[in-house]
């Protein structure tokens, strides 16, 4: 399979969001890569608030980055030339090529300046096609939205535009799978289905031969095939643009307002509990996914003050609204709860928006443009919002460990006290940074772990071996295992290689069964 001809490609699109495009394009990309092909991953437009900062100082979804890892390159701009944040229900911040050039509504976006990205995406899209010898695209939402296909480039404009075969992802754990697949391709122009090559199941439980039936009716109804049955599989969620589950665990239960990973047991006497305040607008969730990694580390994602009382960490995590953040924490009663943790000297950790709402008072001009607002005062901490956004991938020493991470802000702080704990600062057992990603390496996390559980009180030991890269390559190797064992591989190969399909039959809406 290796030394195909440069270019080859694919759009992996979705019966619905959530359906695993992400996933099942990163496994792809696994697959391909083990097979010794040079493979690259694309997503045009990325709607999420979970970034990442590429080596060049550019801005992209987390789960390109990802995917980028799973081909074993480094992640470029090239690779998610448009990415979203929201900043609420109507507007978008739009990062174009890594940086950030305005705010839009959503009318606005797609009343005009979406199509005139296309551009921009398809010159990136061919150089990536002109340096590997296969991209895998992954689509947005589902490419059955019609109201905004006039203006699309993510999923079938931008299939149409570059020749795209499209492989359409459903997932049968939701229900409703045959009616989605069939629903999707009736939908679509008639230019659109011609790019339709088939279908792939997602998250099936249980025998598969009861399944085939189906498969073989839905091959009839609509002339297309499908490419394969991957298996439901606990905890495969790495990275995803947006959801609350911790991804190194094997399950997340919800509870009410809670959202709780399982856990390892300890290696110690005792299990450290995290407790992460969902703010609004929270961004960069990921962070907390170290720490569930960690055996006997519990993270929870919390709204309630109460349900701060027992937790040995309380994380404020990254926001991209921290003026909105501040003001929420304080209608919820959780600001007085953290407040009365710091004055106890029980630990707390600001991460990003969460170290800035720790501060004194914030200058916001640029996002919220309240002015000044006061911040919980647990930190000798002074933010002004700067209209140029901090994009680095610094690196350090802290708490004599080696540390890297990288910084997404507007807000600079302005440390008058404490002591130093990367870019921030630490006062008795509140700690404060804009780094992401700083508890993703290993010996920090470890030593980080210690001081939180000297601090509670708890008998907790950090476990010595566990190694967050080498979990996630893990992960990464079981998604390439999925593809290679359960999809029709050879077929996927062949489709990729040759490009976009032809000919395929037109499928009417309401087509009998």
């Amino acid at each position: 399979m290796s030394g195909g001809r440069l270019g080859g490609g694919l759009l992996v699109a979705g019966t619905t969001s959530d359906a695993g495009k992400s996933v099942v394009t990163a496994g792809i990309c696994r697959w391909l890569v083990r097979q010794g092909v040079k493979v690259a991953p694309f997503k045009a437009q990325n709607m999420s608030l979970n970034s990442f900062v590429t080596r060049e100082g550019a801005e992209i979804g987390r789960a390109q980055a990802m995917q980028a890892q799973a081909c074993r390159i480094e992640p470029t701009a090239l690779m998610n030339p448009v990415l979203l944040k929201p900043g609420g229900e109507q507007s978008s911040q739009v990062v174009l090529m890594g940086k950030p050039v305005g705010e839009m509504s959503a009318r606005g976006y797609h009343g005009g300046r979406q199509r005139q990205l296309l551009g921009t995406v398809l010159e990136c899209l061919a150089e990536l096609r002109g340096t590997y010898d296969a991209v895998i695209c992954e689509g947005a939402g589902s490419p059955a939205e019609i109201n905004l296909r006039r203006t699309d480039i993510v999923n079938m404009g931008i299939a149409r535009n570059a020749r795209l075969p499209v492989l359409v992802v459903g997932d049968i754990d939701r229900g409703g799978v045959f009616a989605s697949f069939f629903g999707t391709v009736a939908l679509l122009s008639p230019e659109d289905q011609a790019l339709v090559a088939g279908f792939l199941v997602n998250k099936f439980r249980g025998d598969v031969t009861l399944l085939e039936p189906g498969l073989d009716m839905l091959l009839g109804l609509t002339g297309r095939p499908t490419y394969g049955v991957l298996p439901f599989r606990h905890g495969l969620g790495i990275d995803e643009e947006d959801g609350l589950r911790p991804a190194f665990k094997s399950n997340t239960v919800l509870r009410g307002t809670v959202r709780e990973s399982n856990v390892a047991p300890p290696v110690g006497e005792d299990v450290l509990r995290v407790a992460v305040c969902a703010v609004p607008l929270m961004s960069n969730f990921t962070d907390v996914d170290a720490l569930a990694a960690e055996p006997g580390v519990v993270v929870r994602f919390v709204d309630r003050p109460e349900e701060l009382a027992d937790a040995d960490l309380v994380v404020v995590p990254g926001t991209r609204g921290t003026v909105k953040a501040l003001a929420w924490l304080r209608e919820r009663g959780l600001a007085d709860a953290i407040t009365r943790r710091a004055a106890e000297g029980r630990p707390v950790l600001g991460i990003c928006g969460g170290f800035q709402v720790l501060g004194e008072h914030i200058e916001d001009d640029v996002e919220s443009r309240q002015g000044h607002v006061e911040g919980l005062g647990v930190l000798p901490v002074r933010v002004r919002f700067a209209r140029e956004k901090t994009l680095t991938r610094p690196v350090g020493t802290a708490l004599g460990e080696q540390v890297e991470g990288y910084e997404i802000h507007h807000g600079v702080a302005e440390v008058l006290g404490g002591e130093t704990f990367l870019d921030g600062c630490r006062v008795g057992s509140v700690w404060g940074t804009h780094w992401h990603g700083s508890l993703e390496s290993d010996g920090f996390r470890r030593a980080f772990l210690r001081e939180v559980a000297a601090a509670a009180g708890r008998r907790f030991v950090p476990a010595a071996d566990t190694s967050f890269a080498g979990l996630r390559e893990e992960q990464l190797d079981l998604l390439g295992d999925l593809v290679e064992q359960h999809a029709d591989t050879d077929a996927l190969w062949r489709l990729i290689e040759s490009g976009a399909p032809q000919g395929l039959p037109f499928i009417p809406p309401g087509a009998p069964a």
